[in-house]
């Protein structure tokens, strides 16, 4: 099951059909019991410790001997039970739930595995803020530490109950060791763990995809050829075991407080010459590593373990910049690593492996790693061509005309066609819409066919998604500001669906003002959604974390142009792209041939 939900996400895209029919049986997991490094809990009445009920608002069930834990986290658990179950008074409600009027809202226990092999627990109470203080919560560690040897430290994390995460505010230590050291199983190297840090769930499945990344790695650049770039590092585990095997690598982490782990474990192990951390955005990193022009980039390989949301447009631009000749993408989420992988065919880098992992055994869940390499860009999608004129299907994140910042412009693919070597384009689309694109073969058709798309009989129908939900239909005749003058612009449209409180709508612009259809629509409190310029940033952060569309929800999904020669019209249709469709599925509605069917509203 879950190989064939990483086949399917990957086949959704045309460019990743040959990757989808290759994916690899998923690396089993042993144990897939006893396995979880860490334990984020929630407490309830009478001394419940677990998780949230499936379908019963805020109800803990209590989840006492849980298997998938590992024996030092149950062990943790079942101490941190017994106090919530008889608190002790000395304590002053810091070990008594918030839901039966104390401080303590949940619990959140990480395992690090220390130099000789033991396990060892750090401890972290989620409390309301002002509910407890300091010598309530000293007494509270005190009798966690009493109550399990295998606590390493004891901190605390004020939560305001505004966020559905667990952890609130940065942990503060009240007893015992804030950082401890921590071993991966066979590991050459350590990092330092902190109260409420990232650790993979399975342990031994983190060390089988470390080995995996770092024997491709050798082999893609042999000994000491080129610096290895580790974004999203965390705390550094991956980038610092490659460090212990000879490589050079520089660290990148946006989190500060975890860039500095990695820093302070590199030089406690004499790592310092070898690595190099910078806290710092990865996109911003690997924009500023990129050589000049004609110069050669000093990165060999390039690892990526983002979040779930996955590798943001701007960093992937700036990966393929870097030309290095592997890029090993660690993905928690099947869907945002296809999404990110067809971006990265056209920036000139294809799957050469794809390699599921069972990282969180009985759970739907697969880690994947998947191998880059360099290739060559495809050929866009042609959706119509003759003598004069080539419309193409134009995809997400790219430019239609070569620009600086982008590697690759969908100019750029179109006159690597047959008899477009001198195409010129005749309108453009902006780099996060995607559509049908028209370019004449020669420059000198341009203005021909410029005044065919302008004709009273040509029309473009595009698709988006908008913030609310706006009227069945209308039109919004607002005058807009263009290099310096106002025009007249005029824009219809009509809602076909009502999903998750948004709305799809087709629009038809009049005109061809910059962006006249995010402007307008954004003029009457309906902004496209994931539009970063003219949207409601909220609801743009939202949809990336929960829908993971990370570009402006619009489509140029028909186009009627009045041929300049024959004076027919041509009707060109381009489907739906599958980033969209994909976000649809997610919305709650299906999408079909440019039709569009709500499933709920």
């Amino acid at each position: 099951m879950k190989r064939e939900r990483v086949r399917a996400s990957l086949a959704v895209y045309e460019a990743l059909a040959p990757a989808s029919a290759a994916v690899e049986p998923v690396v089993p997991a042993d144990p897939v019991v006893g396995y979880r490094a860490r334990a984020k809990l929630v407490t309830g009445r009478r001394g419940a410790l677990g998780l949230f009920a499936r379908d019963r608002d805020h109800e803990v069930v209590d989840i006492a001997q849980c298997r998938v834990l590992r024996p030092a986290v149950g062990e943790a658990a079942a101490a941190l039970r017994k106090l919530l179950a008889a608190p002790p008074a000395s304590a002053d409600g810091a070990l008594v739930s918030a839901a039966q009027g104390g401080a303590l809202r949940a619990v959140d226990l990480r395992e690090a595995i220390d130099d000789g092999g033991h396990a060892r627990v750090l401890v972290t109470l989620v409390v309301g803020p002002g509910r407890a203080g300091d010598r309530a919560l000293s007494e509270a560690a005190d009798a966690i530490a009493s109550a399990c040897d295998r606590v390493a430290g004891v901190a605390v994390s004020e939560h305001d109950g505004r966020s559905p995460q667990v952890l609130g505010r940065a942990p503060r230590l009240v007893r015992g060791e804030a950082i401890v050291r921590d071993r991966i199983e066979g590991g050459r190297t350590y990092q330092l763990a902190a109260h409420g840090s990232f650790v993979q769930a399975h342990r031994g499945q983190a060390q089988a995809v470390y080995a995996m990344v770092s024997e491709a790695i050798e082999r893609s650049l042999g000994p000491a050829s080129g610096t290895v770039l580790d974004l999203y590092a965390g705390a550094g585990a991956l980038g610092l075991e490659l460090a212990g095997r000879g490589a050079h690598v520089m660290l990148a982490e946006s989190f500060a407080p975890a860039a500095a782990l990695a820093a302070q474990a590199a030089r406690e192990q004499g790592l310092e010459a070898r690595v190099d951390v910078r806290a710092a955005d990865a996109a911003i990193v690997a924009r500023d590593l990129a050589p000049p022009r004609g110069a050669r980039s000093i990165i060999g390989a390039v690892i990526a373990n983002p979040p779930r949301r996955g590798i943001a447009p701007a960093a992937r631009e700036a990966i393929a910049r870097l030309d290095p000749s592997l890029i090993a993408y660690v993905s928690c989420d099947p869907e945002s690593l296809a999404r990110d992988l067809d971006h990265f065919v056209r920036l000139g880098y294809a799957p050469s492996r794809v390699a599921p992992f069972d990282m969180i055994p009985l759970t739907a869940e697969v880690e994947t790693v998947a191998l880059l390499a360099r290739s060559k860009p495809p050929p866009p999608r042609v959706l119509y061509a003759d003598d004069e004129v080539v419309i193409a299907d134009k995809s997400p994140h790219e430019p239609t005309t070569p620009h600086p910042e982008h590697r690759v412009s969908l100019l750029d693919r179109v006159r690597a066609l047959d008899g477009c070597a001198s195409a010129a384009p005749v309108h453009r689309l902006d780099i996060g819409t995607s559509g049908a694109c028209v370019f004449a073969r020669r420059p000198e058709h341009v203005a021909r066919w410029a005044a065919a798309l302008s004709h009273e009989r040509a029309s473009k129908r595009y698709t988006a998604l908008a913030r609310g939900i706006v009227r069945p239909k209308g039109a919004i005749a607002r005058p807009l500001t263009q290099a310096g003058r106002t025009v007249d612009a005029r824009t219809r449209y009509r809602r076909s669906a009502i999903v998750a409180g948004h709305s799809l709508v087709d629009v038809w612009p009049e005109q061809g003002r910059t962006h006249q259809i995010r402007r307008h629509l954004a003029a009457i409190g309906h902004p496209i959604v994931g539009d970063d310029r003219y949207g409601h940033g909220a609801t743009n952060r939202y949809a990336l974390e929960r829908y993971l569309l990370d570009r402006t929800f619009l489509h140029l999904g028909r186009l009627e142009i009045v041929h300049p020669r024959t004076g027919r019209v041509l009707a060109i249709e381009s489907p739906l792209p599958a980033d969209l469709r994909a976000v649809l599925a997610r919305l709650g509605t299906t999408e079909s041939s440019g039709r569009r069917r709500p499933t709920r509203a």
